[in-house]
């Protein structure tokens, strides 16, 4: 009997081991450079920005409320900024407040900057930060003094909801994520003209057909995420529609969008669509991220075809401890606007680090959006929850590598995540890397969702030779 208790006991020691992470953080060809704790807020969206001759990081958080050190008061969490200049000793510089609210219902979740020498009716002397305050409204503030950040003019208010927006730095456009009275969906595209960030200009409203007032279709088409554009010169915007299912990327003829009639017809929203592919009933669509003209090596000697047109596609976990299908990233080839298909897939296999058991959300969330020379269409980094960042080789998209990862260890701030209610709800603390960035020198920034703050990285080993390090600055 005694051996049989002793077994049982290994037995549930281990079992327990399995479903813990590690004290230390877990990495493989990546290090860490520098970190923040971020005042132990939620966090979303890093950005990272050049602003003369320093690197200045603007994070974008999630509600909840604690203390700023810098100013003793509490403060509902909005938008830090800090100096990344010296990547080894962040400098947290100043925190915007964002809505009152809890996770997804407050914050600041969203932010991207440009200089006013880039936009084309802007104070060529100032730089720009738009943001989301909650899912309130869209704000654009002057930064720049980031350590005394002004606001300047509220672009649109009274919103539903908000998400990743994109702004245009060449053009001023801005596709602002947005849920308005009448729209069918909680997420669609208000345009603005932002060139001049003091003098919004309102250009349209944009989502699928069937999501648009007064429509009778059927089920009403999945909500927006989030768009990424390539500018006047690409021509082409790619949105992301839904989360962790229903998901569709859209290619859309940026110059018909916002030319063409404005109406919310189904005709005119359908007539600046390129093409379209659906993922899986069970994936969505966060990310859409394109990798355009890629030289394919397999094809090189064929007598066409060698340089193709991708996009990375990165679906949204949601539940914890594995308790949905399996969220995962996609590469579609989209050289056939029209025909896009999907070419490969990548996941973490989740016996590498027992992550179902771990707590928290195990799959992916996002990747880099940044089309930094050093890595863009060579390697992407993907933020994948309890599993931390991984970095993919994509230089053959039809085989989509790991080469590295890095799971920061938790902190005395890392909350815990919970399954179940009442009496059946078990909680455990978990790393939850939310979301990554890169920048032009080569670092990646990752934010953490469960408080435990910014980890500034750097590829090491045989992953360094998948980047191009020459493009530095």
């Amino acid at each position: 009997m005694r051996a049989v208790s002793f077994a049982l006991s290994l037995a549930c020691a281990a079992t327990l081991a399995a479903a813990q992470a590690p004290a230390g953080p877990e990495k493989s060809n990546m290090e860490l450079v520098g970190s923040d704790p971020l005042q132990a807020r939620s966090a979303y969206q890093p950005t990272v920005h050049k602003q003369g001759d320093r690197w200045i990081l603007y994070v974008g958080h999630h509600g909840g409320k604690t203390k700023n050190a810098l100013t003793g008061k509490d403060e509902d969490n909005g938008t830090s900024i800090l100096d990344v200049t010296d990547p080894k000793k962040p400098v947290y510089l100043a925190h915007i407040p964002g809505e009152p609210g809890q996770g997804e219902s407050g914050g600041a979740q969203m932010v991207r900057v440009c200089d006013g020498a880039t936009l084309p009716h802007a104070d060529k002397t100032r730089v720009y930060m738009l943001r989301v305050f909650g899912n309130a409204a869209h704000e654009v503030w002057d930064v720049s003094n980031p350590a005394k950040p002004t606001l300047l003019t509220n672009v649109v208010n009274k919103l539903k909801g908000t998400h990743k927006s994109w702004w245009e730095c060449d053009s001023g456009i801005a596709y602002l994520v947005s849920g308005i009275d009448g729209w069918r969906t909680r997420r669609m595209t208000l345009v603005y003209d932002l060139s001049d960030p003091a003098k919004p200009k309102f250009i349209r409203e944009f989502g699928l057909a069937g999501q648009q007032p007064g429509s009778k279709v059927e089920p009403v088409p999945t909500e927006l995420h989030g768009p990424i554009s390539t500018g006047p010169k690409g021509n082409r915007i790619y949105f992301g529609y839904g989360t962790n299912k229903g998901g569709i990327l859209q290619i859309v003829d940026r110059e018909k969008l916002l030319s063409g009639p404005k109406e919310p017809t189904d005709a005119n929203l359908n007539y600046p669509e390129v093409g379209r592919l659906y993922l899986p009933p069970t994936n969505g669509a966060h990310t859409t991220f394109p990798m355009l003209g890629m030289d394919v090596a397999e094809f090189a000697k064929d007598a066409a075809g060698s340089k193709r047109d991708f996009a990375l596609i990165v679906d949204e976990s949601l539940v914890n401890e594995c308790q949905e299908p399996r969220q995962m990233v996609w590469i579609a080839d989209i050289t056939s606007e029209a025909r896009p298909f999907n070419v490969s897939s990548y996941t973490v296999p989740e016996a590498s680090g027992n992550f179902c058991s771990r707590g928290g959300r195990f799959g992916s969330h996002s990747s880099n959006e940044s089309m930094a020379p050093v890595y863009y269409k060579r390697v992407v980094f993907i933020a994948f929850f309890n599993a931390g960042v991984r970095a993919l080789d994509v230089r053959d998209p039809y085989h989509p590598r790991e080469i590295g990862y890095y799971i920061p260890a938790v902190t005395d701030a890392t909350d815990k995540r919970c399954l179940g209610t009442g009496a059946a709800e078990k909680c455990k603390v978990a790393i939850q890397t939310n979301n990554v960035e890169v920048d032009d020198r080569g670092y990646v920034y990752i934010v953490d969702r469960a408080n435990t703050g910014l980890h500034i990285l750097e590829l090491t080993g045989e992953a360094r030779k998948a980047a191009n390090f020459a493009a530095k600055p």
